[in-house]
């Protein structure tokens, strides 16, 4: 699929007026932006020159790769981790391995990349660039590669005294992404849920289990089962006391599991489920560290 559409919605050009431009037809544009016939070599330089960019961009080819992301970095942490003195090298089969890994885990969540994405020279630069906040080597001078993002010493103050919890979390990611996942549900539409400490991925997924709703249903029947009703299990707020019919039954849950325990256990039961209202489960979400639902209840008590 080429990027012409994009090319010329953002010119504010109609297909016509592309077609006039390159001595062609209005249908023959529309099937280029539906992929169904790609452009001849000339009118990809063409368009290229017409939209003031590369032929590339018109072709829609991605030629620079996204920021590592918390999920990559930590799986590249656990790397560094298995030998700091002398970390595997750009040809072994462990960086060829993460290598492989990551572009699993970047199909996993539709990430657009490039050819060179996470290739076996790039993680091991990148597991490098960890040696400059290890003490170890820093006081010695050697810090390695010292190019890097800001992510990197967040995940390095998270795991870097912190090795069984860095193989805990490293392990769950890589078990996430050999699980098949709805395609449509894309947790960056929720503008208000912060990102886990623990990275997209487990993030995501953490999202896919509280949004199945066959088992919202069944949690609130249990609710109703117990005797408890449909209210929220911090607050105790009640949408049909406060909203009337309109408000009957409404209610959102939250999946209280640990995050790296949601790739192994592939069956989501009742039990790992909280019924919490919207407020709640924003509050839960908005910052990092997330909170558990005792220390929500506790923020509640000390502002009544």
């Amino acid at each position: 699929m080429t990027n012409i559409k994009k090319l010329r919605e953002d010119r504010g050009v109609s297909q016509q007026q592309v077609a006039d431009e390159l001595g062609t037809t209005q249908q023959t544009v529309a099937r280029w932006e539906a992929g169904k016939v790609d452009p001849p070599i000339a009118a990809l330089i063409r368009l290229a020159t017409f939209f003031e960019t590369t032929v590339d961009d018109v072709l829609g080819v991605v030629t620079r790769n996204p920021p590592w992301s918390v999920d990559e970095l930590t799986l590249a942490l656990e790397l560094y981790f298995t030998n700091p003195a002398s970390p595997p090298s750009k040809g072994s089969a462990e960086v060829v391995g993460l290598s492989a890994i990551l572009n699993q885990l970047a199909a996993w969540l539709g990430t657009e990349r490039a050819a060179t994405f996470r290739n076996p020279n790039g993680v091991y630069m990148k597991m490098m660039n960890f040696r400059r906040f290890d003490p170890q080597f820093a006081a010695e001078g050697k810090v390695g590669l010292s190019r890097g993002n800001h992510l990197e010493e967040v995940v390095w103050k998270l795991y870097g005294n912190d090795r069984e919890r860095l193989s805990v979390v490293a392990e769950a990611i890589k078990a996430a992404v050999r699980l098949p996942l709805d395609a449509d549900l894309d947790h960056d539409n929720d503008a208000e849920i912060t990102e886990a400490e623990e990275g997209r991925v487990l993030t995501r997924l953490h999202r896919v289990r509280e949004r199945s709703r066959k088992l919202v249903e069944q949690r609130k029947a249990q609710a109703m089962r117990d005797g408890h009703g449909i209210r929220c299990e911090v607050c105790d707020f009640d949408y049909g006391e406060k909203y009337g019919e309109r408000g009957q039954g409404y209610i959102e849950v939250h999946h209280t599991k640990p995050l790296h325990t949601l790739a192994v256990e592939t069956k989501t039961q009742l039990e790992d489920l909280a019924l919490v209202c919207a407020d709640c489960h924003r509050m839960i979400h908005t910052k990092r560290p997330w909170l558990t639902l005792d220390e929500l209840r506790e923020v509640v008590l000390k502002s009544r």
